[in-house]
């Protein structure tokens, strides 16, 4: 039984789990120290599994009981559920049903999923050539843009968000330097120098329009920008000997990473920042600090000389098995609602099309720049999240040219909030979470005043004697 006296049914999931591990029902019950009945009985899902029984399953075989406990992958139940809304399907497919077919057989979830695009991708082609006005290479360009940076986002999404090997070789750099003794700039500078003869020179933004780093092979260059600022200086220097010291490394995760040719420039130039952050930030110093200042984001900037963005970042990926930390979710998004960076070692829902529901309070950051604010919201689903947002800017901004300005969004499942400084001071019994959706297409909650568009899977409904919170109305569920 659960906490609030609900039945735990994880039969599905405790078979994969198993089958993962290659143990048979005999095996896993000696290693619980329960009988084999009783695990084939979980399974069959004819007796639920209980407390205590899941926090020995966490603890024997090292994972977060959330991660048996919570429903399984979110993240591909949240595009599954938006791909199923597609007008296509005639029939609306229940959350249940879609849950219990993600925890049976991510496998086939997935392979719906691509399915579900190779047919949007002929639909658009369909629609670009039947249309004499359309712009068809722009409807192919567009495409061939999206689909990379869509391979990238999925593997980093399977791995969690953690890179083992790029972690430990970073981190075992780091140790060779010993990067935090000094200011890190001099430490990797002196490197830069000393092993590859690459001499940093900096640049002013008329030199390098339009580039933050160039690297000059012929003169022994690597040239950054004026508009850099220190922690984006120190950290384009560890990209540089990233590429220069582990390139073999980070072409093999690329390689087996399984992308198309056209998304694996993307793939390693993500590894080698993944790289560079891990060097900058080596896992067990970092993970200790960020235990010890309680993931207060701004203390660890100035621990480690590093920005808010690239701090919020690396707490995503600390999902090593025998050291994790708390698994955040990410989102980088501009004052339009554009998300341009999403990372999650947890379970949040992000949605690959649209922007961010407009009750979350990434989106007022902006009226208050620089500002940590704080928030506890709840997904349809009845999944509570506590929130942290600020906004950053990533380069030196001039006045003719004002610098770019961001809302970085870092959040994890509310079980978790009172490790955060941030959530010191809130009786999280007693805050009522902010009801949000994934975005306007995909929510389906009513009377929403912020609501863009009905969502798609409803008839539209629209009265001319009444006017409602919003002016976009939808039948209601019949089930």
């Amino acid at each position: 039984m659960s906490e609030r006296g609900e039945k735990l049914i994880i039969g599905a999931r405790l078979k994969r789990l198993r089958r993962t591990l290659g143990l048979t029902q005999a095996q896993m019950a000696q290693d619980l120290g329960v009988s084999p009945s009783y695990i084939t009985l979980i399974e069959a899902n004819q007796r639920p599994v209980s407390a205590k029984l899941l926090v020995r399953l966490s603890q024997v075989y090292d994972f977060s009981a959330g991660e048996i406990a919570g429903g399984g992958d979110l993240q591909l139940q949240a595009d599954l559920e938006a791909a199923l809304k597609d007008p296509l399907f005639a029939e609306t497919v229940p959350r249940a049903e879609i849950e219990e077919v993600v925890n049976a057989s991510p496998a086939l979830a997935r392979g719906l999923l691509r399915l579900h695009e190779k047919y949007r991708a002929m639909a658009m082609a369909a629609i670009s050539e039947e249309n004499p006005f359309s712009d068809r290479d722009k409807v192919e360009l567009l495409e061939q843009t999206v689909r990379p940076v869509d391979e990238v986002r999925a593997h980093f999404h399977v791995r969690h968000n953690h890179i083992d090997a790029l972690d430990r070789a970073a981190e075992a750099l780091a140790d060779d330097l010993a990067i935090w003794r000094t200011e890190p700039q001099i430490v990797l500078n002196d490197r830069l120098r000393e092993v590859h003869g690459y001499r940093v020179r900096i640049l002013p933004q008329d030199v390098m329009p339009g580039q933050l780093r160039l690297l000059d092979p012929h003169r022994k260059h690597l040239n950054l920008s004026e508009r850099l600022d220190q922690p984006g200086r120190r950290f384009q220097i560890a990209v540089q000997l990233a590429r220069l010291e582990y390139d073999d490394l980070i072409a093999a995760e690329a390689a087996a990473a399984g992308v198309s040719d056209a998304a694996l420039p993307l793939a390693r130039a993500s590894f080698a920042n993944y790289f560079a952050a891990a060097l900058l930030m080596p896992y067990r110093r970092f993970l200790r600090a960020a235990e010890g200042a309680r993931y207060d984001v701004e203390l660890l900037c100035q621990r480690f000389g590093t920005s808010f963005e690239q701090v919020a970042h690396r707490l995503t990926t600390l999902q090593r098995p025998e050291a994790r930390g708390v698994p955040f979710f990410f989102v980088r998004m501009d004052r339009a609602g554009n998300v341009s960076k999403r990372f999650s070692a947890g379970r949040f829902h992000f949605s690959k099309f649209g922007g961010s529901c407009p009750l979350w309070n990434i989106h007022s950051c902006f009226e208050t720049p620089e500002r940590v604010q704080t928030q506890v919201i709840a997904m349809p689903d009845g999944t509570t999240y506590f929130s942290v947002a600020r906004t950053v800017t990533r380069q030196v901004g001039t006045y003719a040219s004002p610098a770019a300005r961001f809302a970085i969004g870092l959040g994890c499942d509310i079980a978790y909030a009172p490790r955060l400084i941030y959530a010191q001071d809130l009786d999280l019994e007693a805050v009522q979470p902010v009801p949000i959706g994934v975005n306007c297409y995909l929510c389906e909650r009513p009377d929403c005043p912020s609501r863009a568009y009905p969502p798609i899977n409803r008839p539209f409904s629209f009265s001319e004697r009444s006017r409602g919170v919003s002016s976009f109305g939808f039948a209601p569920d019949t089930e």
